[in-house]
């Protein structure tokens, strides 16, 4: 009799994708089109990498990040230039390996603190160049910058952290375009998980609702209202949200639909459909990143008895 080797899960296909995209002591690769190391997604993935237990793949992307900190305490993309989304997701990893690798205190409170430089009067938050998502975000993803920042503060017990970041999400707030349903799923989402984590769950579950009345049978969600093609990573991070809100239905659809469609290599193309215009000729590392943290809450049960 013969017997087929039984098929990995999909989330050990994701981890496994990560670790055969990342350069060797550095971080994850922007995508299987540009196998440069990317700081700001490397950043984010730090938690990720912790919360499933891959400490030694953690420290190592810490320490890179560390050692290619600007002197003003920013961080560079991958061209070069400091952008304050890009510090503040490489924040998130400082935080989270703050009592593992030494030396990350004292470079989160550099981050931070140029942070705070890049806060206008009004609230807005500021960046030394917006060239590598002109045309395709705004500075509403700012509001994803923020959960860091509060966090660092807690953690160094600086209050100016803090404040700083509940200052600027008041301006964010009251933006009557942050809560619709009315731009790339990606970015939209950012905003939505953002508000989660800084405790505006109310907002939060408003634009939720714009999304979960365009949610397929199928579960999948269009990538702007008036397409048919989606966002993979956009999916993920609403899977996420949804789990948060407590709204499992509509996740547990979700990350059907991402199964379904996830590459043998355990990788997800930026987009896939008719027509799909956002990284659909390659295999990103943030779309494996945010289909990880799904799958870590839909395992945790959260959300099962909404």
């Amino acid at each position: 009799m013969l017997f087929w080797p039984k098929k990995k899960p999909s989330y050990e296909r994701a981890m496994d994708w990560f670790k055969a995209n990342m350069v060797p002591g550095q971080g994850i690769i922007v995508h299987t089109r540009q196998k440069v190391p990317y700081p700001e997604v490397t950043g984010y993935y730090i938690p990720t990498l912790y919360q499933w237990g891959e400490t030694e793949l953690a420290r190592t992307c810490t320490r890179w990040l560390m050692s290619i900190q600007l002197p003003d305490g920013a961080f560079p993309a991958p061209d070069g230039t400091p952008y304050t989304f890009d510090t503040a997701q490489i924040m998130r990893g400082l935080c989270a390996a703050i009592d593992d690798v030494p030396g990350t205190r004292e470079s989160l409170r550099r981050a931070s603190d140029w942070m705070l430089t890049q806060v206008a009067e009004d609230g807005r938050l500021m960046t030394p160049s917006t060239e590598l998502w002109t045309g395709i975000a705004s500075d509403l993803i700012h509001t994803y910058a923020l959960p860091p920042l509060a966090e660092a503060g807690r953690l160094l017990n600086e209050p100016k952290y803090t404040e700083g970041a509940r200052f600027v999400l008041e301006h964010y707030k009251h933006r009557p375009d942050l809560v619709p349903f009315n731009r790339l799923t990606h970015f939209h989402a950012y905003a939505m998980e953002a508000l989660c984590e800084m405790g505006e769950l109310e907002l939060a579950a408003q634009g939720m609702a714009d999304v979960e009345r365009v949610q397929r049978a199928d579960g999948s969600i269009p990538a702007y209202p008036d397409v048919s093609w989606i966002c993979s990573t956009g999916m993920a991070q609403y899977a996420i949200v949804w789990y948060t809100l407590g709204k499992r239905e509509p996740a547990d659809r979700a990350m059907a639909y991402l199964e379904k469609i996830q590459n043998k290599s355990g990788g997800f193309n930026g987009s896939y459909g008719e027509g799909a215009k956002y990284i659909s000729g390659a295999e990103i590392s943030w779309a494996v990143k945010y289909f990880l943290d799904a799958w870590r809450l839909k395992q945790a049960g959260v959300g099962k008895h909404a």
